[in-house]
């Protein structure tokens, strides 16, 4: 056995699943900066893995919190599958180690980025699915988020709604969204949102999708003026 393939042995246990097919675990696991004559890297993966992590964290909060509105259970499932939680992920199974990058992103840090290492969980998950089918997911999204699900502790009420009753309840009218800024390629973009309500200066915030940007710019325009903490509304 090689040293890759102690390498891939070792992943496999961590995860616990033995690939059928090592070609899914292997592309799962390459960056583009180390693609070869086949062009094969993580991003198709990592698109499936996306979907089918939402899909079962969905199932998940449905079985846990069977009361919960569907606003709740939306803010719950987007701070659990953001690329934060699936880089935290990434860490604890090491999958920097097992990363196939070019030597340029290597020595650049890249086993260690969080939008790497979240990006690659992602695709590891659409792997897992391809290979083992949605059982084995379930089994491996229900070890790694299980915890991280009970233990959240995030605002039950969504920025937006926040902001807009705030700033209404002060004669501001309501908040304004803009895209100023687009990014990235098709499969991973960066949206910078702008927010504007009458009165108050502009604040901004981005995210992997619209939705996700206009959260954080409403956001950073409660928190500067004093009506968001951590925790949620103040």
């Amino acid at each position: 056995m090689n040293a890759r393939d102690s390498v891939v042995a070792a992943l496999q246990r961590r995860l616990g699943h033995s690939f059928a097919d090592r070609t899914l675990l292997e592309r799962a696991l390459t960056h583009a900066s180390a693609v070869g004559s086949d062009g094969a890297t993580y991003q198709r993966l990592e698109f499936l893995g996306d979907r089918v992590l939402g899909l079962v964290v969905a199932e998940m909060l449905i079985d846990r919190f069977p009361d919960a509105a569907e606003g709740e259970l939306a803010r719950r499932l987007t701070a659990l599958v953001r690329n934060e939680s699936c880089a935290a992920v990434a860490l604890e199974l090491d999958l920097g180690t097992a990363m196939r990058l070019g030597s340029g992103e290597a020595q650049s840090g890249g086993r260690k980025k969080a939008a790497i290492l979240g990006d690659v969980c992602e695709a590891v998950i659409g792997a897992l699915h391809l290979d083992g089918g949605i059982e084995v997911v379930r089994r491996f999204i229900a070890e790694h988020w299980g915890q991280r699900m009970v233990a959240w502790t995030g605002p039950l009420r969504d920025a937006k709604t926040t902001l807009q009753e705030w700033a209404q309840g002060r004669g501001l009218g309501t908040p304004m969204y803009e895209i100023v800024d687009r990014a990235g390629p098709d499969h991973a973009p960066r949206f910078v949102i702008e927010v504007r309500a009458p009165g108050l200066r502009p604040a901004s915030g981005s995210g992997g999708n619209r939705r996700e940007a206009e959260q954080n710019a409403a956001t950073a325009m409660l928190r500067r003026e004093g009506a968001w903490t951590d925790g949620g509304p103040s």
